[in-house]
């Protein structure tokens, strides 16, 4: 329990340059606490009292303002940072080294029971607000952009824009590995719409200039009528 402790701790080191030493990370990073109360939830969720269980999760809801139901399955290495309005569903499953920011939605869709809330590969990075709704699994190594709607799989090595999310990016750049600092940089996701305008700037460009060559041409061929 407590060497679990000491890699969480040291996840918050890695990811936030702002943590400045281990009685401030104790005390006040609310994702963190989070985490911790919920491995006691879903500790007792596995030995089926799942009132108590629940009962926990909703403490730590009301003190951390993160709601991780007791059934989610998480591995090492998740960083929730900051964390307030973040949900994860009771079936959701969360890989290695995953990074989560406020606002974030692991949900269900329907009223199935079974798996009906998503899987997330190891070294995902999830950006703030995103939504991501099912029964999918999203690969290793993606990252999803801030506010997008994600409702099909992800395949590994992708980044996700938009709503409903796209992928606009595969194995397009060297990402993280198992055991590699993972990329943290999710302001700098492509923006395809912005893309879109910029390609319609340059065709009217050379549409203009066309328009403008035709011009002259048509000038010079009735100077020189008029000069016959």
């Amino acid at each position: 329990m407590f060497g679990r402790l000491r890699k969480d701790i040291q996840v918050v080191f890695e990811r936030d340059p702002a943590a400045k030493s281990v009685l401030e990370v104790l005390l006040c990073y609310p994702g963190l606490h989070a985490i911790m109360l919920h491995r006691v939830a879903h500790f007792f969720y596995r030995h089926r009292f799942f009132l108590i269980a629940r009962l926990i999760s909703q403490f730590a809801r009301a003190v951390t303002q993160i709601e991780i139901h007791p059934g989610a399955k998480i591995s090492e290495g998740l960083f929730i940072d900051h964390g307030a309005g973040v949900v994860i569903g009771e079936t959701a499953e969360i890989g290695n080294n995953v990074t989560i920011y406020q606002g974030v939605t692991l949900g269900g869709t329907g009223k199935e029971k079974g798996k009906r809330h998503p899987t997330i590969g190891d070294n995902v990075v999830i950006s703030t607000g995103a939504k991501i709704l099912g029964s999918f699994t999203v690969g290793d190594n993606s990252k999803i952009g801030a506010g997008s709607v994600v409702l099909k799989a992800v395949p590994p090595n992708s980044t996700v824009v938009g709503v409903p999310g796209k992928v606009v990016v595969r194995d397009g750049e060297k990402v993280a590995r198992a055991g590699v600092s993972i990329d943290l940089r999710h302001d700098l996701l492509p923006d395809p719409m912005a893309e879109a305008m910029n390609s319609m700037q340059k065709n009217v460009e050379v549409l203009e200039k066309r328009v403008k060559e035709l011009e002259a041409t048509l000038l010079d061929r009735n100077n020189q009528e008029h000069e016959a």
